[in-house]
């Protein structure tokens, strides 16, 4: 074994003693052994370095200056904080030790001087002012010698990472948090766009102007991370920021949000990489309606399709709202048990029942919905994937459809006051059978809505949802596991995004403000493309594109398209009290022909996939197959 490897051994020997076998009671020995050290420097002080004291019983003051030291201590707790991250904080505690030290001290030379029998313990007042500052420095020094070793220790490990922070002011902060952090970060500079930053220099690291920041710049210089250290910033000056930064081939992390610098310092933990749902060039949508409470506390709410992304996430926004018992419906047993331990461990004093069910069996959701007497119903329960349903039109059909249909039918029966369906923008001028599917049911609904008053039916539309159960970001993020490539239909396909939050928020809100027969839509902002969020996500990995991992362009599926609407041509909206809300103004169907197809379909096990997909078509003109073998239907 060479010297060098014998030094990493050592090393590491040390650093876990450092880290893990250096308690608490040991830095309390320390610093009191460093408080009587500088009692006695103070002493030597005093006396010009000369070691006779005159008539001053040094010797049998230690024991004191020790007693007085541990008390102080004791009081201000300054032994209790990690060393190896020291900072100001600890030397405030430090100061205040002193203070309370030099305070006891006082006292005892009050007492000791009108105690004869106690004169040993009187102390020159000039020993006693120099020790406060003696104390002080070495306390500190000791501290930040430490800190030193553990970092020259850890620095000499492992490789370090080249980092850029940007931000100067609030970037002070993160570098303190970045070099206390042991997972050994090598600050190159900051960047900053101020004038009277630029050129100088924050712990002797240079403050450069974002324009100096280049790809050259980051190759020449090895950088692999930027931090953004702007915790006040907007969303739109972060996705900025982070666009600009990502396009250069770096990592992009932030910093926690101004209100956790408020609590306290932060950890390196807290330094995570930018999400893609910050980059998607659009303002999250936040709805506050305290009417919600009103509309869902002591009542009884059910969810069909619970355990899925949407309904999981309806589930848990209703329950706040502290609702007389909740009614959870799924056919996954799996993804309804997670949901459970989920609402079992954050043990929320509301009554949820779950029960593993169908949507299609009509004669158990009769027993529930008669049994539970729900005052709200919302409908997440649905098949959703594109390319399935179209191959598969007699199961999208039978749930999406007349399973629906009988969740319609059973609230109509049992008075049910408002119920809420989650439907997409792919039900606007459908060119598949599951946008189809999803039409059909918001058609019903409306004719439910015209024949029977008590229970108010409503709809949600909303394009896709970002991490929900087969969306493009958790392929995509597969995909980037496996070494690539990210596969996308078309160069030019869009969509309209949203976070799961959001998308339920909307629901909620559609539940509290509609009056019945209600299409609630969204402003979503810009359609994404696709390939440019595949190039993103490539990038946040920090794998470079095309070198690293390619996109494979694969073709449009059966009965994509390439791009969403959330209105029809022939539809225009209505405004509500949220400029980011509106309601679309549905044509009113033929009601007569819309039962009878139904008729029709309840027969389903009776008709082939074309005939379904002809009665589908029948029922919705503008229904028009795209890249399927239903465009003969068309024609």
């Amino acid at each position: 074994m060479n010297l060098k490897n014998i030094y990493i051994e050592v090393a590491k020997k040390i650093r876990r003693w450092v880290v893990n076998s250096s308690p608490r009671w040991l830095v309390l020995l320390i610093d009191i052994f460093l408080v009587v050290n500088a009692f006695i420097l103070s002493y030597l002080i005093r006396f010009n370095f000369n070691f006779s004291f005159g008539h001053y019983h040094v010797i049998k003051q230690i024991p004191l200056v020790a007693f007085f030291a541990l008390l102080s201590f004791l009081i201000t707790g300054s032994y209790k904080g990690i060393v190896r991250h020291t900072g100001l904080k600890d030397a405030e505690n430090v100061i205040a030790s002193a203070f309370i030290f030099t305070i006891l001290l006082l006292g005892s030379i009050f007492i000791s001087r009108r105690i004869e029998t106690l004169s040993d313990f009187n102390i020159p007042l000039s020993v006693v002012g120099a020790n406060f500052f003696v104390s002080v420095f070495l306390l500190v020094f000791s501290r930040m010698i430490y800190k030193g070793f553990y970092y020259y220790l850890m620095h000499n490990q492992k490789k370090s990472r080249k980092v850029m922070i940007h931000g100067a002011h609030s970037g002070v902060s993160t570098y303190d948090v970045l070099q206390s952090s042991g997972d050994n970060y090598d600050v190159l500079g900051f960047i900053d766009e101020r004038k009277e930053f630029v050129k100088k220099k924050i712990h002797r690291k240079t403050v450069f102007h974002p324009t100096d920041i280049n790809r050259d710049f980051i190759l020449n210089r090895g950088i692999e991370e930027i931090i953004i250290s702007k915790p006040e910033a907007s969303p739109m000056e972060l996705l900025e920021l982070a666009n600009r930064y990502i396009d250069l081939g770096v990592k992009v992390k932030t910093v926690p949000h101004i209100n956790r610098w408020e609590e306290g310092a932060f950890s390196s933990k807290e330094i995570r990489e930018v999400n893609i749902e910050e980059l998607l060039n659009r303002i999250p949508i936040k709805i506050n309606n305290p009417d919600l409470i009103k509309e869902i506390e002591g009542k009884t709410i059910l969810i069909t399709g619970a355990a899925g992304s949407i309904g999981s996430e309806i589930a848990n926004q209703v329950i706040q709202y502290n609702p007389r018992q909740l009614i959870l419906i799924d056919q996954s047993e799996s993804a309804l048990y997670d949901l459970q331990q989920d609402f079992m461990r954050k043990d929320y004093p509301v009554t949820h029942i779950y029960i593993v069910g169908n949507i299609k069996d009509e004669q158990k959701m009769d027993e529930y919905i008669h049994y539970f007497r729900p005052d709200i119903i919302y409908h997440a329960a649905a098949y959703k994937h594109v390319p399935l349903m179209e191959n598969n039109p007699y199961e999208a059909v039978k749930t999406n459809v007349l399973g629906t249909k009988t969740i319609m039918d059973l609230a109509v029966k049992y008075k049910v006051k408002k119920f809420v369906m989650v439907s997409t923008d792919k039900a606007v001028n459908p060119t598949n059978v599951m946008g189809a599917t999803k039409r059909a049911a918001e058609i019903y609904a409306n004719c439910l809505q015209s024949i029977h008053q008590t229970t108010k039916f409503i709809i949600t539309r909303f394009g896709n949802v970002l991490g929900s159960n087969g969306s493009v970001i958790p392929l995509f993020k597969k995909q980037i596991m496996e070494g690539g490539p990210l596969t996308v239909t078309h160069r030019e396909i869009t969509r309209f995004f949203m976070t799961i939050p959001e998308a339920c928020q909307l629901v909620m809100e559609a539940g509290g403000m509609g009056k019945g027969g209600e299409v609630f839509v969204f402003d979503m902002g810009e359609p994404v493309k696709i390939y440019d969020l595949a190039v993103k996500m490539i990038q946040l990995s920090g794998k470079r594109f095309p070198e690293e991992i390619d996109i494979q362009i694969t073709g449009l599926r059966p009965g994509e398209k390439l791009y969403e609407e959330v209105l029809a041509e022939d539809e225009d909206n209505i405004p509500t009290y949220h400029d980011k809300i509106k309601i679309a103004n549905v044509n009113t169907p033929d009601c007569n022909k819309v039962f009878r197809i139904f008729e029709k379909l309840k027969d389903l096990d009776d008709l082939d996939h074309i005939r379904i997909v002809a009665l589908l078509k029948d029922l919705i003109p503008e229904y028009k197959s795209n890249n399927s073998i239903y465009e003969k239907l068309d024609n």
